[in-house]
């Protein structure tokens, strides 16, 4: 069985992200684990969907169909947070994401977040650019990733 836990800190609640933009999930933890899961209910497809578990090592396993340039996890080295990044949003990564831990067989599940894939807004506004960030850090953490 599923059961949301006070053990496992998600933050945010909810997220409103633009297509092809980035965004991340950070997930606390207060307890000891052998690593941490992904998860993602989808409303329209009613269906919980395993992303990718990463453990203390930093090694990440991945779900069917799932690709690591779509999803990433990056943990700190004390083991107690971990964030969950994913890029080139799309509408079809609608839904609840959720942390979990496995702890004496059964999964505990964050508080989840709710991620909502908004289309950009057409540019005549006269807002600053300011949200244009340059992407050329892209190319070389996928490299980093890498090695090792």
């Amino acid at each position: 069985g599923f059961c949301t836990n006070l053990l496992l800190a998600q933050t945010p609640k909810h997220i409103l992200a633009q297509t092809n933009s980035n965004t991340e999930i950070r997930c606390e933890l207060r307890n000891d684990h052998a690593g941490v899961y992904w998860f993602r209910w989808s409303q329209e497809r009613q269906n919980f969907e395993f992303l990718v578990f990463s453990n203390l090592l930093g090694k990440a396993t991945y779900g069917a169909n799932i690709t690591q340039d779509k999803f990433s996890v990056r943990g700190a080295s004390s083991h107690t947070s971990y964030s969950l990044h994913i890029s080139h949003l799309h509408a079809s990564d609608d839904g609840t994401y959720y942390c979990s831990v496995s702890q004496s067989s059964q999964l505990l599940l964050g508080s989840g977040t709710q991620l909502v894939d908004v289309l950009p807004l057409p540019s005549k506004t006269t807002q600053a650019p300011r949200s244009k960030k340059p992407m050329r850090c892209v190319t070389k953490t996928k490299a980093a990733g890498k090695k090792g």
